[in-house]
This record gives structure tokens, sequence and C-alpha cells, in this order.
């Protein structure tokens, strides 16, 4: 009977959560979409970006902060009621937040100097190295398992210390394949919403109702921003959401101990980021290019597809991603 009560308050305070996050997401539009206009934070398109892309220039961007406002606020609200505080809230909230900070100051950059590009690569990469020392940091000194679950085996690989430089790849890799979904109005919103999804009914499963808050107030805030990110796009995340949206995503997954689990329930960001991969070495070492561009969401919008449908679809792709990940951990 306790077991069936503690169920109903867990679920109770998810959805309340992931519904003050998408109330706080929304509200939060229209104060700062004006003041992003007034202080002209508007996107810089590529040049070398689809053509049709061009008329997106001046769009309000840095709407990341939105949906980090809007995490914040409402989970520490939980926290503040519940007394649900130990060191995952403060894994989740540093590689959230850490990783938003990096996007922020790319952002940040490309605005004051008015150019498609911000932090340099190599900036931008020791930014998230830091942040993802500060997750491992965290991780150990509170004896965090460093064993690996290798999906439908049931076998657990102990990596020992050798579990950190994985996490730091993870972390790293995962934010960029992330950022590299942000290319289409609605697109990352969407398909970030399903990927907590799945990792919320995990947290659940697992009986972590800390975990399971903070992805359900993820998928409340993206939900929120999406209204005004669907297309036509009112305002655009930036590397402040989008990066942020990928530390939160594997910091979730990591204290899940599902690492390798993620790889499928983020299917659609691992497709996005090694169609890139594979863009870059076909066209180094052959001078061909295997997409007419990458990520690989261009390559349909350059052979026809309308923006909506190549959304809806990578959408759709996202739903079967997660939906198989959750029959994995169940061994299908």
């Amino acid at each position: 009977m306790r077991n069936g009560v503690a169920r109903v308050v867990e679920l109770n305070a998810i959805l309340f959560t992931m519904g003050a996050a998408f109330v706080l997401s929304i509200l939060l539009g229209p104060l700062f979409i004006p003041i992003l206009r007034r202080l002209k934070f508007g996107q810089q398109i590529r040049t070398e970006g689809p053509e049709a892309h061009l008329k997106k220039a001046g769009t309000p961007t840095m709407g990341g902060t939105i949906i980090l406002l809007a995490l914040l606020l409402a989970v520490l609200f939980f926290s503040r009621f519940s007394g649900e505080i130990d060191y995952k809230f403060y894994v989740l909230l540093t590689a959230t937040m850490g990783y938003g900070l990096v996007g922020f100051l790319d952002d940040y950059i490309k605005i004051v100097f008015k150019r498609s590009l911000g932090l340099t690569a190599t900036q931008k990469l020791l930014g998230q190295l830091i942040v993802s020392l500060i997750v491992c940091i965290l991780l150990a000194t509170n004896g965090h398992s460093t064993d690996v679950s290798i999906p439908l085996t049931g076998i657990y690989l102990p990596l020992g210390w050798f579990y950190y430089p994985f996490i730091i790849l993870l972390m790293m890799g995962m934010s960029n394949a992330v950022n590299f979904t942000d290319g289409l109005d609605g697109l990352l919103s969407g398909t970030s919403a399903i990927a907590f999804g799945a990792l919320t009914v995990l947290a659940m499963m697992y009986s972590q109702p800390e975990v399971a808050v903070f992805a359900a107030a993820m998928i409340g805030a993206v939900l929120g921003f999406l209204v005004y990110n669907a297309h036509p796009a009112k305002i655009f995340m930036g590397d402040t959401g989008s990066l942020a949206i990928g530390g939160a995503i594997t910091g979730v997954a990591v204290l899940l101990k599902e690492e390798l689990l993620l790889l499928i329930i983020g299917g659609v960001f691992v497709i996005e980021i090694l169609s890139v991969i594979i863009q870059v070495i076909s066209f180094k070492t052959t001078g061909r290019r295997v997409f007419k561009m990458s990520p690989i969401h261009h390559h349909f919008e350059l052979i026809g597809w309308s923006e909506w449908k190549v959304v809806i679809v990578f959408w759709l792709a996202g739903l079967l991603f997660a939906a198989l990940g959750l029959l994995i951990n169940k061994g299908l």
C-alpha cells in the first residue's frame, strides 16, 4: 500500500513540475522575445546553408535562456518543498547550466561580432571539457558506479577509472550531436522532448524521483518553448539551449546507468552527427559529398522536402528510437 501511495505522490510531483516548467516557458516567451529584438540579438545565418534559410536572418536567438530559466524555477520550486536534493541534482544542474553557459558565450560572440561562428572549435571543446570534468568529480566523490550496462545482455562492464574519460567523451559527443540537430524550426524542441520522455519513464521505473522530475521539467520547458519555436519560428534557442539540452540528456542517462542505451533513445541525434562525420571524411578523402548538405536534415530540404515535413518525419523517428530504447530496456 505504501509503495502505491509513494508512486502516486511521485507521479503527481513529476506531472506538476513538468506542467510548471511548461507554463513558465510559455509565460517567459512574450517577455524575452521583445527584449531580444530590442537588443538586436538576431540569428546570423551561415551563407553556405540552405538558401531558404536566409529569410530567417534577424530572428531573435539565445531563446535557450527561456528553457533554462523555466527549468531552473520549476526544479527549484519542487526541491524547495519536497526536500529532494542530493548529489544527483547538482550533477544535472552542473551538466545543464555548464553546457548552457558555453553555448551562451558562443551565441553572445556571434551576436556582438555579427558573425555566424562564435567561439572557435577549440574554445568550445575546452569549455565542454571543463564542465564534463566537474561532472565527473561530482560523480566520483559521491560513489557513482563505474560499471556500464550493455543493452540486451544483462552484462555490466566494469571500467574503473576508464569510466570517466568515457563519460567525458559521451557528454561532449552527445551535446554536439544535439547541437547539430538544432537546424530547423522546432526540430530539436520536439526530438529532445521525446527523448526526455523516455528517460523520465526509465527514471520512474528505477525509482529515481529526483531524476524523473528533472527530466520531466525539461519536457515541459522545451514544449513550452516549442510554442514559439515551431515553424515559422519567432525565436531560436541558439547554442545556449542546444548545448544545455545535450548536457542535460547525457546527465540524466548517466545517473540512470543507461549510458549506452542513450545512443538508441537519442538515435536522431546520433544520426545527425554521423552524417556530419561521414560528409567530412568522404569529402576529405575522395573530394565527393555523400549528402547534398550535412547535417542530414538539410539534405532532405535540398531534395525538395518542406521544412515541416522534415521536422515531422524526424519527430516520428525520435518516437521510434525512444520506443525501441524502452523495449530494449525491457529485453524486447
